[in-house]
């Protein structure tokens, strides 16, 4: 599967990459853990599939149909496609009703579903609605009390649904992978993200990456699909 990607020109604040790919045959596709929810689509033969995917705390395989088409629009970290917060859904995916005609009920509407080359109207379409939006972020580095920290703490976790240290580590991991697949030294990645040593990096990428940092080296492009998931077929 070779995957083709953008930065969204929409609000940066709300999504920050729209994607596609199309799968020849029946495949599997180990890709990355992720810190944000996308909406995902996946036409097969005619018909199509809608979901919300959560955030991911760690690399997963699934399945992949034939013959099929997938566009995901990746929204930035706290941002939320109502009524579908990221906290009820970590590790998890929400089916978006289809109607008969193709088009995708979202908050009790039903929307012409985005292609590719429209997806920044669609998702200006769906803020203007009041139905994605991104939530503030609980900010630090100010002198806060025990109390007030976990309090912090609580709201980070029940707007993006995963902690700050999850985040960090998912991030972290995602981008020790990039560098990897783009060439570098496993020590240029554990100089520059701050890990331990060798072995420190290899544990954070099996457990968020599900790939070695030989593996992402030797796979070049075709390792591009560790950004993204398709979601699991329909009755998984």
């Amino acid at each position: 599967m070779r995957f083709e990607h953008r930065d969204t020109e929409a609000d940066a604040s709300i999504v920050d990459r729209v994607w596609r790919t199309v799968s020849d045959t029946s495949d599997t596709m180990t890709s990355a853990a992720r810190t944000s929810c996308q909406l995902i689509l996946t036409r097969t033969r005619g018909h199509l599939r809608a979901i919300v995917r959560g955030p991911e705390t760690a690399a997963t395989t699934a399945p992949v149909p034939p013959d099929a088409e997938f566009l995901g629009i990746r929204f930035a970290l706290g941002a939320v496609l109502r009524p579908h917060p990221a906290a009820s859904i970590v590790d998890g995916h929400a089916t978006l009703p289809v109607t008969g005609s193709n088009r995708i009920v979202i908050g009790g509407e039903d929307w012409e579903a985005p292609t590719y080359e429209n997806a920044e109207h669609f998702v200006r379409r769906l803020q203007g609605a009041g139905l994605l939006a991104r939530s503030q972020l609980p900010g630090s580095g100010h002198p806060e009390t025990h109390r007030s920290r976990r309090t912090l703490q609580r709201r980070y976790r029940a707007t993006t649904g995963l902690s700050q240290v999850a985040v960090t580590q998912i991030d972290r991991a995602n981008a020790a992978a990039t560098m990897l697949r783009d060439g570098l030294d496993w020590r240029a990645a554990v100089a520059t993200l701050g890990y331990f040593d060798q072995a420190h990096l290899a544990h954070a990428l099996r457990r968020y990456v599900g790939h070695t940092a030989r593996g992402l080296g030797a796979a070049g492009d075709a390792a591009m699909s560790f950004l993204y998931k398709t979601g699991p077929e329909p009755g998984s």
